[in-house]
């Protein structure tokens, strides 16, 4: 075995755990030849196939699993030198992409963006908003904030808050209509909600928990198209609190009788909770949001710090 580059180990650990180049080659911000470079260049000095390549991008070979935990270990001890002798985490830097529901997308990138650019400022973002169409298992996110927590056993997931939702009308909608003090009256309303065959998650579905003979007039698979119509007095729609109390042009209807909570899960392949920057964030994350109870559950009081 020819002694190899030590620094090759790095582009084997990103192909890893990204599964395909051009995502490794964004984390190293390099260009996609030179992981497939560096990769052959280290199966070639070891003798060994460390990936296999097929369609859906490289996955590891027997050979390749056995060579991430030393890789790693080197990977760990190369970080912790960084911060003794630098005073710095080479961790903390970086592409790092996260996925998220369109609605908490939207709370972290008003709320969240600006504490995170200050924490990191090394690290770039990339906020995914589709994440009904993203792998984890193809690594085409790094972490994910999801509905419900994976049951999948490569994946680790950590509740990171829960959430409530109201029924909502445009408030000039409601002064047009008799007022609503039962469940049964909202069947006299039209609502709005999702595709029902489009819900990407079971906790999308709420007109069935507010009465079972509830049905959308108005369907979309975008949370803010049915706030939009909502608030164009459109019908009454199921809204996450912290979307729509930021609209004072809306109301809450039946409001001590009408309550959901629901909660937001990170979830990620155990493959990349070591990683320093992932780690980092992951934690950051889950202190940031936790500290926005009171903006994410009505009536919850604000977290002191």
């Amino acid at each position: 075995m020819q002694n190899f580059d030590w620094d090759d180990l790095q582009f084997f650990l990103a192909v890893a755990r990204t599964g395909q180049l051009s995502r490794a080659a964004r984390q190293l911000q390099t260009s996609h030849v030179t992981v497939s470079r560096r990769i052959d260049r280290l199966e070639a000095a070891l003798k060994l196939r460390l990936f296999e390549r097929n369609p859906r991008g490289y996955e590891l070979t027997t050979f390749g699993r056995r060579l991430i935990e030393t890789a790693e270990r080197i990977e760990a001890e190369t970080e912790r030198m960084n911060v003794e002798l630098l005073g710095d985490s080479i961790g903390q830097r970086g592409v790092l992409r996260v996925a998220t529901p369109e609605g908490f997308g939207s709370f972290f990138s008003t709320r969240l963006l600006p504490r995170f650019s200050a924490r990191f400022p090394n690290i770039l973002l990339e906020l995914v908003t589709l994440p009904q169409i993203l792998s984890l298992s193809r690594r085409e996110a790094d972490v994910s904030v999801t509905l419900d927590p994976s049951k999948a056993s490569p994946y680790i997931s950590d509740k990171i808050t829960d959430y409530s939702l109201h029924v909502y009308g445009a408030r000039a909608y409601l002064d047009r209509h008799e007022p609503i003090t039962t469940r049964e009256q909202l069947l006299e309303h039209r609502f709005i909600g999702y595709i029902e065959e489009m819900i990407f998650a079971p906790g999308l579905d709420y007109l069935g928990e507010v009465h079972p003979g509830l049905r959308a007039q108005f369907r979309s698979s975008s949370i803010f198209n049915q706030l939009a119509a909502t608030k164009l007095g459109e019908g009454l729609c199921v809204l996450p609190y912290f979307i729509a109390s930021q609209h004072p042009d809306l109301q809450i209807v039946l409001a001590d009788k009408v309550w959901l909570r629901r909660n937001y899960w990170m979830t990620c392949h155990r493959d990349v909770r070591p990683i320093a920057r992932e780690r980092a964030v992951m934690t950051w994350l889950a202190e940031a949001v936790r500290a926005e109870e009171a903006a994410l559950i009505r009536g919850a009081t604000a977290s002191v710090s």
